[in-house]
Protein backbone atom coordinates (compact mmCIF):
# COMPACT_ATOMS: atom_id res chain seq x y z
CA UNK A 1 0.00 0.00 0.00
CA UNK A 2 1.21 3.31 -0.95
CA UNK A 3 0.22 4.57 2.76
CA UNK A 4 3.35 2.30 3.87
CA UNK A 5 5.80 3.54 1.67
CA UNK A 6 7.81 4.89 4.69
CA UNK A 7 6.57 2.65 7.03
CA UNK A 8 9.51 0.17 8.18
CA UNK A 9 7.27 -2.07 10.96
CA UNK A 10 3.35 -0.98 11.23
CA UNK A 11 1.85 -1.56 8.52
CA UNK A 12 -1.78 -0.35 7.70
CA UNK A 13 -2.96 -4.11 7.62
CA UNK A 14 -1.19 -4.39 11.12
CA UNK A 15 -2.44 -1.46 12.73
CA UNK A 16 -5.74 -1.90 11.47
CA UNK A 17 -5.98 -5.78 13.04
CA UNK A 18 -4.55 -3.93 15.77
CA UNK A 19 -7.72 -1.75 16.44
CA UNK A 20 -10.56 -4.35 15.17
CA UNK A 21 -8.84 -6.18 18.29
CA UNK A 22 -8.83 -3.46 20.58
CA UNK A 23 -12.31 -2.90 19.08
CA UNK A 24 -13.57 -6.44 20.11
CA UNK A 25 -11.93 -6.98 23.40
CA UNK A 26 -12.47 -3.40 24.36
CA UNK A 27 -9.22 -1.90 24.99
CA UNK A 28 -9.12 1.60 26.74
CA UNK A 29 -5.95 2.52 25.80
CA UNK A 30 -3.12 2.27 23.55
CA UNK A 31 -0.87 1.42 26.30
CA UNK A 32 -2.86 -1.71 27.35
CA UNK A 33 -2.96 -2.77 23.67
CA UNK A 34 0.66 -2.20 23.61
CA UNK A 35 0.85 -4.35 26.67
CA UNK A 36 -1.94 -7.14 24.84
CA UNK A 37 1.28 -7.72 22.11
CA UNK A 38 2.92 -10.12 25.28
CA UNK A 39 0.31 -12.59 23.32
CA UNK A 40 1.84 -14.83 21.08
CA UNK A 41 -1.31 -15.43 18.97
CA UNK A 42 -2.46 -11.53 18.58
CA UNK A 43 1.77 -11.24 17.74
CA UNK A 44 1.08 -13.85 15.13
CA UNK A 45 -2.00 -12.45 13.96
CA UNK A 46 -0.78 -8.86 13.41
CA UNK A 47 2.84 -10.21 12.42
CA UNK A 48 4.36 -7.75 15.24
CA UNK A 49 5.78 -8.89 18.45
CA UNK A 50 5.83 -5.64 20.17
CA UNK A 51 4.94 -2.13 19.39
CA UNK A 52 5.69 1.34 21.05
CA UNK A 53 2.83 3.53 22.35
CA UNK A 54 4.49 6.67 20.33
CA UNK A 55 4.34 4.32 17.12
CA UNK A 56 0.37 3.74 17.88
CA UNK A 57 0.11 7.16 18.37
CA UNK A 58 1.45 8.60 15.23
CA UNK A 59 -0.47 5.97 12.70
CA UNK A 60 -3.84 7.02 14.99
CA UNK A 61 -3.34 10.57 14.50
CA UNK A 62 -1.88 10.14 10.48
CA UNK A 63 -4.23 8.01 8.61
CA UNK A 64 -7.11 9.81 7.08
CA UNK A 65 -10.13 8.65 8.15
CA UNK A 66 -11.51 8.29 4.85
CA UNK A 67 -9.44 5.04 4.44
CA UNK A 68 -11.88 3.89 7.56
CA UNK A 69 -14.92 5.11 6.53
CA UNK A 70 -14.36 3.52 2.85
CA UNK A 71 -13.86 0.36 4.83
CA UNK A 72 -17.39 1.04 6.57
CA UNK A 73 -18.82 1.77 3.32
CA UNK A 74 -17.71 -1.16 1.67
CA UNK A 75 -18.68 -3.57 4.20
CA UNK A 76 -22.27 -1.65 4.15
CA UNK A 77 -22.40 -2.43 0.00
CA UNK A 78 -21.99 -6.28 1.15
CA UNK A 79 -24.84 -5.97 3.43
CA UNK A 80 -27.21 -4.65 0.90
CA UNK A 81 -26.26 -7.14 -1.58
CA UNK A 82 -26.92 -10.00 1.04
CA UNK A 83 -30.12 -8.50 2.30
CA UNK A 84 -31.73 -6.78 -0.78
CA UNK A 85 -34.46 -10.27 -0.24
CA UNK A 86 -35.45 -9.70 2.96
CA UNK A 87 -36.06 -5.52 2.97
CA UNK A 88 -39.88 -4.20 2.96
CA UNK A 89 -41.10 -2.86 -0.50
CA UNK A 90 -39.94 0.66 0.67
CA UNK A 91 -36.99 0.24 3.35
CA UNK A 92 -36.97 2.39 6.58
CA UNK A 93 -34.22 4.48 7.35
CA UNK A 94 -33.91 6.31 10.64
CA UNK A 95 -31.55 9.36 10.68
CA UNK A 96 -30.31 10.85 14.45
CA UNK A 97 -27.29 11.92 15.95
CA UNK A 98 -24.85 10.97 19.16
CA UNK A 99 -22.84 13.24 20.69
CA UNK A 100 -19.89 11.57 22.11
CA UNK A 101 -18.17 13.77 24.97
CA UNK A 102 -14.38 15.03 24.91
CA UNK A 103 -12.10 16.18 27.79
CA UNK A 104 -12.14 19.77 26.96
CA UNK A 105 -8.16 20.42 28.14
CA UNK A 106 -7.52 18.21 25.61
CA UNK A 107 -9.64 18.24 22.95
CA UNK A 108 -10.07 22.51 22.37
CA UNK A 109 -10.64 22.29 19.18
CA UNK A 110 -13.94 20.17 19.51
CA UNK A 111 -15.45 22.97 22.05
CA UNK A 112 -18.89 23.66 21.79
CA UNK A 113 -19.67 24.84 25.52
CA UNK A 114 -17.60 26.68 27.90
CA UNK A 115 -16.65 23.64 29.63
CA UNK A 116 -17.10 21.17 27.43
CA UNK A 117 -16.17 19.51 24.33
CA UNK A 118 -17.74 16.45 22.27
CA UNK A 119 -18.02 15.55 18.63
CA UNK A 120 -21.36 14.10 16.96
CA UNK A 121 -21.87 11.09 15.61
CA UNK A 122 -24.59 11.32 12.52
CA UNK A 123 -26.24 8.32 11.42
CA UNK A 124 -28.51 6.37 9.00
CA UNK A 125 -29.84 3.45 9.94
CA UNK A 126 -31.54 0.80 7.65
CA UNK A 127 -33.86 -0.62 9.96
CA UNK A 128 -34.72 -4.63 9.57
CA UNK A 129 -37.64 -5.98 11.02
CA UNK A 130 -35.79 -9.79 10.94
CA UNK A 131 -31.95 -9.54 11.77
CA UNK A 132 -29.74 -6.41 12.97
CA UNK A 133 -30.23 -3.24 11.94
CA UNK A 134 -27.34 -1.51 10.44
CA UNK A 135 -25.41 1.52 9.59
CA UNK A 136 -25.71 3.04 6.54
CA UNK A 137 -23.88 6.07 6.41
CA UNK A 138 -21.95 8.01 9.11
CA UNK A 139 -20.87 11.65 9.35
CA UNK A 140 -18.82 12.91 11.94
CA UNK A 141 -18.74 17.02 12.82
CA UNK A 142 -18.23 18.85 16.09
CA UNK A 143 -20.80 19.25 18.67
CA UNK A 144 -21.72 22.62 18.38
CA UNK A 145 -23.39 21.08 14.56
CA UNK A 146 -26.75 21.83 14.65
CA UNK A 147 -28.78 18.37 13.52
CA UNK A 148 -30.67 20.58 11.09
CA UNK A 149 -27.61 21.50 9.04
CA UNK A 150 -27.10 17.23 8.09
CA UNK A 151 -30.34 16.55 6.79
CA UNK A 152 -29.60 17.21 3.21
CA UNK A 153 -26.23 14.90 3.76
CA UNK A 154 -28.18 11.92 4.99
CA UNK A 155 -31.33 12.29 2.52
CA UNK A 156 -30.11 10.80 -0.97
CA UNK A 157 -32.51 7.81 -1.84
CA UNK A 158 -35.95 8.18 -3.57
CA UNK A 159 -36.51 4.76 -2.75
CA UNK A 160 -37.07 4.60 1.00
CA UNK A 161 -38.98 6.27 3.79
CA UNK A 162 -36.96 8.76 5.78
CA UNK A 163 -37.71 8.74 9.96
CA UNK A 164 -36.25 11.24 12.27
CA UNK A 165 -36.96 13.32 15.19
CA UNK A 166 -38.29 17.18 15.57
CA UNK A 167 -34.58 18.07 15.65
CA UNK A 168 -34.84 18.21 12.05
CA UNK A 169 -37.47 19.97 11.91
CA UNK A 170 -37.11 22.69 8.90
CA UNK A 171 -40.30 23.84 6.81
CA UNK A 172 -38.43 24.34 3.89
CA UNK A 173 -36.41 21.51 3.89
CA UNK A 174 -39.71 19.69 4.16
CA UNK A 175 -41.00 20.85 1.02
CA UNK A 176 -37.92 20.38 -0.97
CA UNK A 177 -37.83 17.05 -0.24
CA UNK A 178 -41.67 16.74 -0.85
CA UNK A 179 -40.70 18.95 -4.49
CA UNK A 180 -37.99 16.29 -5.25
CA UNK A 181 -39.87 12.91 -4.66
CA UNK A 182 -38.12 11.79 -0.76
CA UNK A 183 -40.61 10.64 1.45
CA UNK A 184 -40.39 11.10 5.06
CA UNK A 185 -42.43 10.97 8.78
CA UNK A 186 -40.88 13.11 11.96
CA UNK A 187 -42.10 14.44 14.43
CA UNK A 188 -44.02 18.01 15.18
CA UNK A 189 -43.58 20.26 18.13
CA UNK A 190 -46.99 20.55 19.94
CA UNK A 191 -47.00 24.37 19.42
CA UNK A 192 -46.32 23.86 15.81
CA UNK A 193 -49.02 26.41 13.90
CA UNK A 194 -50.54 24.11 11.55
CA UNK A 195 -53.99 25.17 9.94
CA UNK A 196 -56.39 22.09 9.42
CA UNK A 197 -57.44 21.26 5.71
CA UNK A 198 -59.23 17.81 5.67
CA UNK A 199 -59.93 15.33 8.69
CA UNK A 200 -59.58 11.20 7.50
CA UNK A 201 -62.05 9.18 8.69
CA UNK A 202 -60.04 6.68 11.35
CA UNK A 203 -61.28 3.28 11.84
CA UNK A 204 -63.21 1.86 15.00
CA UNK A 205 -60.48 -0.32 16.66
CA UNK A 206 -57.51 2.10 15.66
CA UNK A 207 -55.32 3.75 18.26
CA UNK A 208 -54.69 6.65 16.02
CA UNK A 209 -56.13 9.98 18.13
CA UNK A 210 -56.73 11.82 14.97
CA UNK A 211 -55.49 11.99 11.15
CA UNK A 212 -55.53 15.37 9.07
CA UNK A 213 -54.24 17.00 5.79
CA UNK A 214 -52.70 20.32 7.31
CA UNK A 215 -50.43 23.11 6.30
CA UNK A 216 -47.64 24.02 8.55
CA UNK A 217 -46.26 27.05 9.70
CA UNK A 218 -46.90 30.57 9.99
CA UNK A 219 -47.73 33.38 7.24
CA UNK A 220 -43.50 34.04 7.46
CA UNK A 221 -42.40 31.06 7.67
CA UNK A 222 -44.96 28.25 6.05
CA UNK A 223 -44.39 24.98 4.35
CA UNK A 224 -46.25 25.15 0.55
CA UNK A 225 -46.69 21.49 0.54
CA UNK A 226 -49.93 19.85 2.22
CA UNK A 227 -48.97 17.15 4.62
CA UNK A 228 -50.10 14.67 7.18
CA UNK A 229 -50.41 15.06 10.27
CA UNK A 230 -51.27 12.29 12.63
CA UNK A 231 -52.00 12.78 16.42
CA UNK A 232 -51.13 9.27 18.61
CA UNK A 233 -50.29 7.90 21.72
CA UNK A 234 -46.86 6.76 23.13
CA UNK A 235 -46.51 3.98 25.24
CA UNK A 236 -45.81 6.30 28.24
CA UNK A 237 -48.83 7.49 27.64
CA UNK A 238 -47.52 11.39 25.75
CA UNK A 239 -49.23 12.40 22.63
CA UNK A 240 -46.98 12.51 20.06
CA UNK A 241 -47.72 14.88 16.38
CA UNK A 242 -46.61 13.14 13.58
CA UNK A 243 -45.98 14.48 10.27
CA UNK A 244 -45.25 12.77 6.77
CA UNK A 245 -45.89 13.25 3.31
CA UNK A 246 -46.85 10.04 2.61
CA UNK A 247 -50.85 10.03 2.01
CA UNK A 248 -51.09 6.18 0.79
CA UNK A 249 -50.80 4.35 3.69
CA UNK A 250 -53.04 3.68 6.59
CA UNK A 251 -52.88 5.65 9.98
CA UNK A 252 -51.53 2.42 11.91
CA UNK A 253 -49.17 1.89 9.35
CA UNK A 254 -47.49 5.01 9.65
CA UNK A 255 -47.85 5.02 13.41
CA UNK A 256 -45.86 1.90 13.47
CA UNK A 257 -43.05 3.19 11.55
CA UNK A 258 -42.91 5.95 13.75
CA UNK A 259 -42.01 3.24 16.64
CA UNK A 260 -39.08 1.85 14.61
CA UNK A 261 -37.52 4.99 15.17
CA UNK A 262 -36.30 3.52 18.31
CA UNK A 263 -33.50 1.23 16.71
CA UNK A 264 -31.45 3.91 16.04
CA UNK A 265 -31.42 4.99 19.96
CA UNK A 266 -30.55 0.92 20.87
CA UNK A 267 -28.02 0.66 18.30
CA UNK A 268 -25.75 4.32 19.54
CA UNK A 269 -26.78 2.78 22.90
CA UNK A 270 -25.23 -0.79 22.07
CA UNK A 271 -21.79 0.72 20.78
CA UNK A 272 -21.15 2.92 23.69
CA UNK A 273 -21.88 -0.07 26.35
CA UNK A 274 -20.14 -3.03 24.00
CA UNK A 275 -17.40 -1.06 21.80
CA UNK A 276 -14.53 1.28 22.18
CA UNK A 277 -15.80 4.53 21.92
CA UNK A 278 -16.17 6.05 25.35
CA UNK A 279 -12.45 6.57 25.92
CA UNK A 280 -10.14 7.72 22.43
CA UNK A 281 -6.72 6.69 22.55
CA UNK A 282 -5.87 9.70 20.47
CA UNK A 283 -6.50 13.84 21.03
CA UNK A 284 -6.85 14.87 17.11
CA UNK A 285 -10.07 15.48 14.93
CA UNK A 286 -8.10 12.44 13.06
CA UNK A 287 -7.81 10.57 15.84
CA UNK A 288 -11.08 10.38 17.05
CA UNK A 289 -12.92 10.17 13.85
CA UNK A 290 -10.49 6.81 12.86
CA UNK A 291 -11.74 5.34 16.22
CA UNK A 292 -15.24 5.79 15.82
CA UNK A 293 -14.79 4.49 12.32
CA UNK A 294 -13.76 1.28 13.59
CA UNK A 295 -16.37 0.94 15.53
CA UNK A 296 -18.54 0.56 12.97
CA UNK A 297 -16.69 -1.61 10.89
CA UNK A 298 -16.84 -3.62 13.93
CA UNK A 299 -20.53 -3.93 13.82
CA UNK A 300 -20.66 -4.02 10.49
CA UNK A 301 -18.58 -7.40 10.71
CA UNK A 302 -20.63 -8.64 13.51
CA UNK A 303 -23.91 -7.89 11.05
CA UNK A 304 -22.50 -10.17 7.97
CA UNK A 305 -21.17 -13.02 10.60
CA UNK A 306 -24.89 -13.19 11.25
CA UNK A 307 -26.47 -13.09 7.57
CA UNK A 308 -23.66 -15.59 6.39
CA UNK A 309 -24.81 -18.20 9.20
CA UNK A 310 -28.39 -17.60 9.28
CA UNK A 311 -27.95 -16.48 12.82
CA UNK A 312 -30.80 -15.82 15.30
CA UNK A 313 -28.08 -14.99 18.02
CA UNK A 314 -28.37 -11.78 18.91
CA UNK A 315 -24.97 -8.90 18.28
CA UNK A 316 -23.77 -9.31 21.87
CA UNK A 317 -23.80 -13.07 21.45
CA UNK A 318 -21.99 -12.99 18.49
CA UNK A 319 -19.41 -10.45 20.01
CA UNK A 320 -18.97 -13.31 22.81
CA UNK A 321 -18.35 -15.86 20.71
CA UNK A 322 -16.02 -14.07 18.47
CA UNK A 323 -13.88 -12.78 21.70
CA UNK A 324 -14.04 -16.47 23.46
CA UNK A 325 -13.24 -18.00 20.09
CA UNK A 326 -10.65 -15.63 18.58
CA UNK A 327 -8.02 -17.91 18.09
CA UNK A 328 -9.58 -21.02 17.40
CA UNK A 329 -10.13 -22.14 13.63
CA UNK A 330 -13.05 -20.34 11.99
CA UNK A 331 -15.41 -23.14 11.63
CA UNK A 332 -15.55 -23.66 15.41
CA UNK A 333 -16.96 -19.96 16.08
CA UNK A 334 -19.24 -19.89 12.90
CA UNK A 335 -20.99 -23.05 14.36
CA UNK A 336 -21.64 -21.68 17.67
CA UNK A 337 -22.88 -18.23 15.92
CA UNK A 338 -25.24 -21.37 13.87
CA UNK A 339 -26.22 -22.68 16.93
CA UNK A 340 -25.08 -26.31 15.85
CA UNK A 341 -23.06 -28.66 18.60
CA UNK A 342 -19.32 -28.68 18.21
CA UNK A 343 -17.74 -31.68 17.44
Amino acid sequence: MKLDYYTKKLTTESFLKLLLFAQLEEIESLHALSDCLFDDQLQKGVGLNSISISQLSRRLNGINPDLFQKLFLDLVAKIHAKTQHTKRVMPLKIIDSSTLPLNLTNHKWAKFRKTKAGVKLHLRLVFMEKGISYPEKALMTTAREHDRGQLEIMVDDKECMYVFDRGYLDYERFDRMTDDGYFFLSRLRKNAVIREVYDFKLPEDTSVLSDQMVLIGTTQNRAENYFRLLKVMDSKGNELHLITNRFDLSAEEISEMYKSRWAIELFFKWIKQHLSIKKFYGQSEWAIQNQVFIALIVFCLHVLAQIETNSTRKTLQISRYLRAALWKPAHIWLRKIEGKAIP
